[in-house]
């Protein structure tokens, strides 16, 4: 097995069991909570269910003009993406650039299944739990579905003291924001890719400044 075809491979494993685990996971939450339910597993982690129109963590666009072109943005990006894993992959191109291209596209994918196909597949969650492919059809139309999230991640919390300017007397906690396992890949993605491309171009420096003492 040479390079090339040992890096497809282990791209398509990757992705594929971020997908899988994204995609179970939300169906357990979907099929068993109605939204807002929390269920507290430590004090620090909750199972807690909601769902969103847009990006990761809860950033949205407005209205369904917005939904659709925020789910046809999602699109495109994702198959550039895949464009530019094939064509590194061809040309021998870095792996931890591949890998962590391949964590970004595979949560972008996980994420678009719930806005393309999640409002033909369920009811809604809002008071009573949801159906798989029910009888009265879904809540949506195609890519209008909403985002599942429910990793919730409250590690410590505090209110600011009084005199403090613009933020006395608020309560501040850590972390509030609640995701899922796609939400998870793409962060985890665009850090490893932020670290190879400060550690690429430290190299690059170095080998400069090398060069240029000889």
């Amino acid at each position: 097995m040479n390079n090339k075809t040992k890096t497809t491979r282990t791209v398509a494993i990757v992705a594929a069991a971020i997908l899988i685990v994204d995609q179970l996971v939300k169906l357990l939450v979907k099929t068993n909570m109605q939204i807002g339910e929390d269920i507290r597993i430590f004090d620090w982690f909750h199972i807690h269910f909601i769902e969103n129109d847009g990006f990761a963590f809860g950033m949205a666009l407005g209205g369904a003009v917005g939904k659709i072109m925020l789910t046809l943005l999602r699109l495109v990006a994702s198959v550039f993406i895949v464009w530019l894993i094939a064509k590194l992959i061809r040309k021998g191109g870095r792996t931890s650039l591949i890998y962590s291209l391949t964590l970004i596209v595979a949560g972008a994918v996980g994420n678009l299944v719930d806005s393309c196909f999640y409002g033909l597949i369920f009811n809604d969650s809002y008071y009573s739990v949801a159906s798989l492919f029910p009888d009265g059809g879904g809540y949506g139309h195609f890519l209008q579905g909403r985002v599942v999230d429910m990793f919730y991640f409250p590690l410590f919390s505090f209110d600011w003291p009084q005199w403090m300017p613009i933020v006395g007397g608020q309560h501040f906690e850590f972390f509030n924001a609640i995701f899922n396992v796609a939400d998870a890949s793409i962060t985890i993605g665009v850090a490893w890719l932020a670290i190879d491309q400060i550690f690429l171009a430290l190299g690059k420096k170095e080998e400069q400044t090398k060069e240029a003492t000889e």
